[in-house]
């Protein structure tokens, strides 16, 4: 979320940026000011009451050693007058402070001043496209190449479990466990740590890295224990850090997890989310950095070339673009979406996003570091990036692999399978 000083000492920038992500925030700034003023006069008033009720009650303990039993009995009550108003001021203070919270976590993060305008995805920007388009002599859809070759089966998930949850058997079980030690591998070469987080998180978390209560619909909650299916590694890696106060020799913290995933996806219909294209429960490998903020943007630019590297590597066509206001996430303050060209499909399929949180995230985490020489700690600087997401990058290589033979896979894939085709 955003802090307090922000939104009074840069109001008008607050309420400029957000246009950019077509929120207005006008009202609401103006309502977290005027909350923010009535909880500081109820502070103020508090202590004014303290104060006097602290000399008082010195003063009675005088007076009576100066026998004045009648003035000393008068300022006891006036004491008890006194605790009573402390009380009333102490709840009013909780409540105004309660509702401060409630609406500061209504605010978006403000986007960095280099995302473009934009009401939706048809108005992102293509930094950078890479790769060869494959022309294909067969050009089948993975969703009948899968059945062909008995490699994924979506009538057995359904079956176990319901739509949106396939089950992997086979060369494709194994093509999917490749390309997860292919991440994990090129990752740890990039200097990250390997963590093996939770597959379920506490509200706590949910709430720091911004999913509660922005995302709560498209999350599987277990009711009972009040705990949440992971959307994404990202929620339980960036807490690891959760009200931790980092050093400086502690950066750069670099942390990859490969994990399930799983979304609700409510309301998701139609062609384009047929086959692979969009699941309930789906792997990825996901790379966590938190950096100090003079250092944040560099380490999004290595982020961004290490998830253009892997699709370098698997030889996919891709593109990266630059999410505009309109497209770009709650808590993000820039992202970077690539993108695979699916070329039996003929269309672009998203397979990563890579964000800057800037210190949305970490103020909620309540995660700072302490600079050398300075007795202030600070806000660090988190970001996230899928490295890379399973399902359409499974599609892409089951659909521009294919041959009249079968499916090749991709050359540095086979040390991780054993076999460089998958056929009838």
């Amino acid at each position: 979320m955003l802090t307090l000083r922000v939104i009074r000492e840069e109001k008008e920038k607050v309420i400029s940026r957000l246009k950019i992500k077509n929120f207005d925030a006008t009202a609401l700034v103006e309502q977290i000011i005027a909350c923010d003023d009535r909880r500081k006069e109820y502070q103020y008033s508090k202590d004014n009451l303290q104060n006097q009720l602290n000399d008082i009650s010195k003063s009675i303990g005088q007076l009576y050693a100066q026998g004045k039993r009648e003035e000393a009995d008068s300022q006891k009550v006036k004491t008890v007058e006194l605790k009573e108003q402390v009380k009333e001021l102490e709840q009013k203070f909780a409540e105004a402070e309660a509702e401060l919270n409630g609406l500061i976590v209504l605010l978006p993060n403000m986007p960095h001043e280099s995302v473009p305008a934009g009401k939706g995805e048809n108005d992102n920007v293509i930094v950078k496209e890479g790769g060869v388009i494959p022309e294909l002599s067969v050009k089948k859809p993975h969703w009948d190449l899968i059945k062909e070759l008995d490699i994924i089966d979506f009538e057995l998930g359904t079956k176990i479990t319901g739509a949106g949850f396939p089950v992997y058997k086979g060369k494709g079980a194994k093509l999917q466990r490749a390309l997860i030690n292919f991440f994990l591998d090129e990752a740890e070469k990039a200097g990250y740590e390997e963590i093996l987080p939770p597959l379920l998180v506490n509200e706590d978390s949910g709430f720091g890295t911004g999913q509660l209560p922005d995302k709560e619909g498209q999350m599987y909650h277990a009711t009972v224990d009040n705990f949440y299916l992971i959307p994404t590694a990202e929620v339980p890696v960036t807490n690891l850090y959760r009200d931790v106060i980092l050093s400086e020799k502690d950066f750069p913290v670099k942390n990859m997890a490969y994990s399930a995933c799983f979304r609700r996806e409510a309301g998701s219909w139609g062609a384009h989310v047929r086959g692979l294209n969009r699941l309930h429960q789906f792997d990825k490998v996901e790379i966590v950095q938190i950096r100090k903020p003079e250092e944040s943007y560099a380490a999004l630019e290595e982020m961004k070339d290490h998830v253009e590297g892997l699709l370098k590597k698997l030889k996919l066509p891709y593109r990266i673009l630059k999410l505009c206001g309109g497209d770009i996430s709650f808590t993000s303050a820039l992202t970077f979406d690539f993108e695979v060209f699916s070329a039996a499909q003929e269309r672009w399929l998203e397979v990563s996003s890579v964000s800057n949180f800037e210190d949305f995230q970490t103020n909620r985490l309540k995660l700072r570091y302490k600079p050398d020489n300075d007795k202030k700690t600070k806000l660090a600087h988190s970001l996230n990036g899928s490295a890379l997401a399973l399902p359409r990058i499974m599609a892409s290589i089951i659909e521009n692999y294919q041959t009249e033979e079968g499916i090749v896979v991709p050359e540095v894939l086979r040390a991780f399978t054993g076999f460089d085709l998958i056929s009838k």
